[in-house]
Formats: structure tokens, C-alpha cells, sequence
């Protein structure tokens, strides 16, 4: 387990101050708890005052401040990530995902306030947590897996991801979307990195 998280230094290192902020969270008072998260979200208002500053610090909070299952998350996808890929090509794919699909879901955000389809106030949204960047980094794995398993694991990621913009879509619905794409854009940072993992070699060698 040890040399597992060695092998994958950011991912572990991102969890260790999550749980850190996460368990600050579980000690403030709820109202306090609001504003504080407030002025770390990747609103339309925060980003536009300072937005380097609310980029990294709505990516150091979880939304809801649950860590397991966070911590269950990081470690099938972002972990196997970073291992494949190299810690540098993992956090460019995290940042691209994060940053732009942050921009993405806020611009959309921006132009239905000034259509009249959402109030002004939604401007001062709270938008935390980490789940664009996890986003990306899933549909980035894609080309982890091998011709056709490939195939299916990217059918069920877009599939995932597309059914919540079909109901009554959120901006954040159209975040995740936009992450997925902006993962599978990142298939050049995946070149070299070893030969595809194919899961029927791998049922061959348990079996043998």
C-alpha cells in the first residue's frame, strides 16, 4: 500500500489537504461555513476580482465534505492516472479540465443571466470541489484500456456524463460534460506511456 502511494505522489498529497479542509469544514458553524466557501468558489463574481486565487482554492474543498468517498474516487482514477502518465502530464490534464470546464459552465452561466433565463444572483453561485478535474482525468484513461474494451468504457463515460444534460441541465451538468471532452482532447499528453492495458490479458494470467 505504501509503495502504491508513492507511485502516485499528487494524488495523495491533493487527498491529504482535502481531508485537512474537509474536517476544518466539519467544525465551523453553518453559516460561517457558507461564506467562507463562498469566497473559494469559482463564481462568476470571484472570478472576475481574482481569479488565479479562487482556481486553486475551490480545488483544496470537497462540496458536501464527504472525503471517503473522494478518497475511493481519487484512488481508482487519479491515481492510476498519475502512474500511467507521470505526475506532470496527470496535473496538466487536471488543471486543463478544471480551469477551462470551470470557464465553460460560468460563461453559460454569464449568458443565460443576461438572457433573462437565470437571476442575477446565480452570479454569487457556490461552485467548489473537485469533480471537474476528475472528470477529465476519467475520460483521459480511455486510452488507457485497449482496442475494442476501449470502445465500451468510453460509452459509458459519455453515457454518464450526457444523461444528466438530457433532464433539467445545470451549469455544472454542462462543466462535467465539457471536462469528459476536454480529457479525451489530452490524448497526445498519453503517447509513449507504455502499451494499452488489455483486460483479457489480464483475466488470462489470473486464470493461469
Amino acid at each position: 500500500m505504501a509503495a502504491y502511494v508513492r507511485s502516485a505522489p499528487g494524488t495523495y498529497v491533493w487527498l491529504l489537504i482535502l481531508f485537512v479542509t474537509t474536517v476544518a469544514l466539519h467544525h465551523m458553524p453553518p453559516q460561517f461555513e457558507e461564506n467562507f466557501l463562498r469566497h473559494r468558489s469559482t463564481n462568476i463574481n470571484q472570478l472576475s476580482s481574482d481569479p488565479v486565487r479562487v482556481f486553486i482554492s475551490s480545488a483544496m474543498w470537497i462540496d458536501g465534505g464527504h472525503w471517503l468517498p473522494c478518497a475511493a474516487l481519487y484512488t481508482v482514477f487519479h491515481a492510476q492516472a498519475e502512474r500511467w502518465l507521470g505526475t506532470a502530464r496527470w496535473l496538466a490534464v487536471c488543471v486543463a479540465a478544471h480551469v477551462l470546464a470551470t470557464l465553460a459552465g460560468e460563461g453559460a452561466l454569464l449568458q443565460a443571466i443576461r438572457d433573462g433565463a437565470a437571476p442575477e444572483s446565480a452570479a454569487n453561485t457556490l461552485d467548489i470541489g473537485v469533480s471537474y478535474a476528475l472528470a477529465g482525468v476519467v475520460a483521459v484513461l480511455t486510452y488507457r484500456i485497449a482496442v475494442p474494451w476501449r470502445y465500451a468504457y468510453l460509452a459509458v463515460v459519455l453515457l454518464v456524463y450526457a444523461v444528466p444534460l438530457t433532464a433539467s441541465p445545470t451549469f455544472t451538468d454542462f462543466g462535467h460534460f465539457i471536462a469528459v471532452l476536454i480529457g479525451l482532447v489530452c490524448c497526445p499528453l498519453t503517447r509513449g506511456r507504455g502499451k494499452p492495458w488489455n483486460p483479457k490479458e489480464t483475466l488470462a494470467l489470473l486464470r493461469s
